[in-house]
């Protein structure tokens, strides 16, 4: 119970500290930089401190924020990989870290140094401050640590700019190279007798141009350590070597070498070219003997490229992984190896676009797309330990902070150089899969009533009804429904728009808003009424101006929304069973009702059709569309959030496993294995796995239930009937 209430309150504390600014910065505290660096792209400096130490406190909590990363050594021991979050939790705001520093420290003389890299330029998911600086205080009875005006700086000019190509301009990272001929050789250390320069005082905490100071809401990152990589291969010519790395991974490339100097060493992943554009590359330039350099900005792929010229003794070659701090404790298993794999690889993508912000791609844009986060914050509960939600309610709060006066929701977010609104996403990000999962399967409620008047004026100011009550279409900053042809954007905005009213029923409610809760039964109600009459043919659902072949994601829509009634399951079946022209992100919601509509031997072989070329090739993780380049969609990467939809359709409706009460503390097992004779899920929850293992033979079915602690199952048996679990073990029928 005591590690489910700790939980409990980090997942409170996401939403509680996104509404105010800090206090835990002293008013001494400076934040500082250099005169010879204001707002340069591609900047890294260095700060250094030597603090007296008499008794060593029982807890110091170091506060640090920079624009944009820092690593942190404390008497010449990394504190920090890469820390900082990516700039703008709300307009003109900034994140800061909290990192207790207790262990590093000694009696005596301690030395503190940073390495800041301070990206100084926009992105798709990074706000530029337009100034390179450090923030850093550390308070406790007779011991005070402040950045001010007496700690050193200095730009560290071994690192430059590569030459062209350069990364796309979706990216607020540049490339990296680093001149080891200019390098400060131990100047994060004790032992270092050089002086850096003076630091100037830039501007108090929670003042501009750095902002309101948020706490960072999400873990600091995983760190494996510098790792071997588990094959190395040169090419023919000798000239570049290849490193398989485990799977798709975040990695930052070493190499230990001994060359002479002013030799050029490249080092880049083969998703370089991913998605169609440049992405993030790096350079090493020698210096004279036996050297080792880490190159510090990560970067994604299969395999990591090192391109040696002629003259370097290569010593060694390692990786270090870093990424969004959960473990993937969800699992689902079956008697045929290709769903296995599929989950395995959707989990996989999941992951590998996670980090500062849900990602659609972690080579071309690393940006926050709500189409794609509303997907991954699904299948996160199924494949995630409870630290990976958090994730999506940093976004929610992002989402919402960046509204725009008038009402209207955009993303990517936080951006200035490219935010648009894209009207379906909007309404996917408020509704029924997007912030109401979030709020019911965490069982965090805390952001809805911060939320709520934001997401009303959405829906109700932004968007308007016609005389029937339906919501006319808007064609927003990109009337985009999704990749690919043959999209009825009238019928989709109808469905999505009515499940975003589903979710804010639930949050009136949730709110004891009951004039609001009415008010929106209504409508949803005079939608339902004639949702038939409006749109139904006799065969399919279309609305008057669509004029294409029909859309397989308008009628799953209305299956999933729950406007078709079930009536029209047989002919939809029909339909579904013909069109193919959702991409991957839509048809997710089409393998969702066909299990809705009780046909999972169907959705299954839909399902192997749809993604059996893409399971074809060798990678570890699922693409943007369908193929890649052409084959693709907008650009065609490898790594797309989101294509993962398998992972929660197996889970959640092949398994059965669903909460029935906020937090999983009720859930449902009710499996649908279709032609399937074995399967298994495992569901990580706040209360401790809920495990199922599903046998059927002949007519008969099996089920074995692990009900956790402080939980209860519903299980249904054949003939209708269901049966309740208290937490144990139980083998049924």
């Amino acid at each position: 119970m005591k590690k489910l209430f700790l939980l409990i309150l980090i997942l409170i504390s996401v939403a509680a500290i996104q509404v105010k600014a800090a206090d835990e910065f002293p008013p001494q505290a400076r934040w500082i930089g250099s005169e010879h660096c204001q707002s340069t792209p591609n900047s890294w400096l260095c700060f250094r401190k030597t603090v007296e130490v008499t008794d060593i406190p029982g807890k110091l909590m170091a506060n640090i924020a920079v624009d944009s990363k820092y690593w942190l050594w404390i008497n010449g021991k990394m504190v920090v990989f890469e820390g900082g979050l990516k700039r703008g939790p709300a307009p003109g705001a900034t994140y800061y870290d909290q990192i207790d520093i207790t262990p590093y420290l000694t009696k005596g003389e301690n030395v503190i140094a940073l390495l800041v890299w301070h990206f100084g330029k926009n992105g798709f998911s990074h706000v530029n401050s337009g100034t390179a600086a450090l923030l850093f205080s550390a308070q406790s009875t007779g011991l005070t640590i402040v950045s001010d005006k007496t700690w050193q700086c200095k730009v560290y000019q071994a690192y430059e700019n590569t030459g062209a190509p350069f990364p796309n301009y979706r990216l607020s990272e540049s490339n990296i190279r680093f001149d080891a001929r200019k390098e400060l050789a131990g100047w994060n250390l004790p032992e270092f007798s050089g002086r850096l320069g003076a630091s100037i005082e830039i501007a108090s905490p929670n003042e501009m141009p750095f902002g309101k100071l948020i706490l960072r809401p999400i873990p600091m990152w995983k760190d494996s350590g510098l790792k071997d990589y588990p094959e190395v291969v040169k090419n023919e010519t000798g000239d570049t070597i290849r490193c398989r790395l485990p799977y798709n991974c975040q990695a930052t490339p070493y190499l230990k070498v001994k060359a002479p100097a002013g030799l050029l060493i490249g080092m880049l992943t083969d998703n370089y070219t991913g998605g169609s554009a440049n992405n993030v590359r790096a350079e090493y330039v020698t210096r004279e003997g036996e050297q080792e350099y880490e190159s510090l900005g990560w970067m994604n792929g299969h395999e990591m490229l090192y391109v040696i010229p002629a003259g370097v003794e290569v010593l060694g070659l390692k990786y270090r992984e870093t990424g969004y701090n959960a473990d993937i404790k969800g699992s689902f298993i079956c008697n045929d190896d290709f769903l296995t794999e599929l989950w395995k690889r959707s989990a996989r993508t999941l992951y590998i676009t996670m980090r500062d912000n849900y990602m659609d791609c972690p080579d071309r844009e690393r940006a926050q797309w709500w189409g794609d986060e509303v997907n991954e914050l699904g299948e996160a509960f199924y494949a995630l330990d409870p630290r990976g939600w958090q994730l999506a309610t940093k976004g929610i709060y992002e989402l919402m902070n960046w509204q725009r006066p008038d009402g209207i929701i955009a993303s990517p977010v936080p951006s200035l150089n490219w935010c648009k609104e894209l009207p379906l996403q909007m309404l996917a990000s408020v509704g029924w899969y997007g912030f109401y999962t979030q709020a019911f399967y965490s069982g965090d409620y805390s952001f809805v009533p911060k939320i709520y008047d934001g997401m009303r004026k959405y829906l109700h100011e932004v968007w308007e009804v016609d005389m029937q009550g339906f919501p006319v279409p808007r064609p927003g900053d990109w009337d985009w429904g999704d990749w690919g042809a043959n999209i009825d954007l009238e019928l989709l905005t109808t469905c999505w728009y009515y499940l975003a009213l589903k979710a804010e029923k639930e949050f009136a409610l949730y709110l004891h808003k009951q004039y609001d809760a009415n008010r929106i039964d209504k409508m949803m109600k005079r939608i339902s009424a004639t949702f038939d009459h409006r749109y139904w043919t006799g065969t399919a659902y279309r609305s008057k101006s669509y004029k294409g072949e029909t859309d397989d994601r308008s009628q799953a829509m209305a299956v999933v929304s729950g406007l078709a009634p079930v009536s029209r399951r047989k002919a939809l079946l029909k339909v579904l069973k013909k069109e193919y022209h959702a991409s991957p992100y839509m048809e997710k919601y089409i393998l969702e009702a066909l299990f809705m509509m009780g046909e999972p031997d169907f959705a299954l072989e839909r399902m192997r059709n749809r993604y059996t070329k893409m399971m074809a090739y060798p990678y570890t993780t699922l693409f943007e569309g369908w193929g890649i380049g052409a084959d693709g969609f907008g650009g065609g990467t490898i790594n797309h959030a989101w294509s993962g939809g398998p992972l929660t359709i197996l889970s959640q409706k092949l398994c059965g496993i669903e909460p029935l009460e906020p937090g999983f503390k009720c859930f449902r097992v009710a499996p649908q294995l279709g032609a399937l004779r074995e399967a298994s899920a495992v569901v990580p929850t706040l209360y401790g796995d809920i495990k199922v293992d599903i046998k059927k033979e002949s007519r008969m079915m099996t089920v074995h239930v692990v009900v956790p602690q402080g939980t209860v199952a519903v299980v249904a048996l054949p003939g209708g009937k269901e049966k309740v679990l208290p937490p144990g073990s139980y083998l049924l029928p």
